[in-house]
């Protein structure tokens, strides 16, 4: 579970909440047509956006926000020169079996693609254009949270004009226009809500996992071409370690250095 999504979703949930009873009654804040205009309007336009199997697909990429990958840069780092380690002692055929112990396709994909012999140029090939489909398939999902997030102060803007023509219809009744007002409002709210606190903040959060993900897949295909370019298993780290971030690396080395006072290599840990 991501902690930071997590807390932001708690914590401003509460935040708005205490806010609001500070200032009035929640139940001010609770209108069913309100809702039924922005959010029945948003989904509307979203399924005239996009396929519905995409639509139906939002909720398998929403776990994406809650749940970080299993998988760190400093893991993938450790089993490539594990491998490399391996290729260099026992050769490339060595690698079969360690192979079929790997969590993530992709590099079990690349590495199977080195035991069999495949051209360098052609396992590049191949591993970057499932990245580069992999990229794609992210961007629709965040282009769907986007849109309704793009949508939503839209519907809350319409729900306003609707609440106001139906005021606007009862003006010989004073004491219905402070109330009709506050409804046509709260439709207004309920946009920028779902828009500014949950659809644009789940786009945000899927763009910044596609990058991850995307990262450790560079890493990983930049590792298997060396494995297979014969190359120090030492080496391999050192090149590797040039994607992370200089915390990461730091991090990185304290811990190597730790694992070699102890007796015991990164690679192997």
């Amino acid at each position: 579970m991501d902690r930071a999504t997590l807390i932001g979703i708690v914590g401003g949930l509460g935040l708005f909440l205490w806010a609001i009873y500070m200032g009035g009654d929640l139940k001010a804040f609770i209108n069913v047509p309100s809702l039924m205009i922005v959010l029945g309007g948003v989904i509307a336009s979203t399924l005239i956006n996009f396929p519905f199997s995409k639509f139906i697909g939002v909720l398998k990429i929403l776990k994406n926000v809650f749940i970080e990958k299993s998988l760190s840069a400093e893991e993938i780092i450790k089993t490539v020169v594990r491998l490399a380690d391996i290729a260099r002692r026992e050769g490339l055929l060595a690698l079969e079996e360690t192979a079929e112990q790997l969590e993530d396709d992709f590099m079990k994909r690349g590495v199977m693609l080195v035991v069999d012999g495949t051209d360098p140029d052609l396992v590049k090939n191949i591993l970057e254009t499932e990245l580069a489909f992999l990229e794609e398939r992210h961007k629709e999902g965040q282009s769907i949270f986007e849109t309704m997030g793009s949508l939503a102060p839209s519907y809350g803007l319409l729900g306003t004009i609707i609440g106001l023509i139906q005021m606007l219809s009862k003006l010989n009744d004073p004491s219905s226009v402070g109330p009709g007002m506050a409804v046509a409002l709260i439709t207004t709210f309920y946009g920028a809500f779902l828009a500014y606190f949950i659809f644009n903040p789940i786009a945000g959060k899927l763009k910044v996992r596609s990058r991850q993900e995307i990262l450790l897949k560079e890493i990983m295909i930049e590792g298997i071409l060396s494995i297979q370019a014969g190359e120090n298993p030492r080496i391999i780290e050192e090149k590797l370690k040039a994607f992370l971030s200089p915390q990461l690396r730091k991090s990185f080395k304290e811990k190597d250095k730790e694992g070699a006072e102890s007796g015991e290599s990164l690679a192997w840990r």
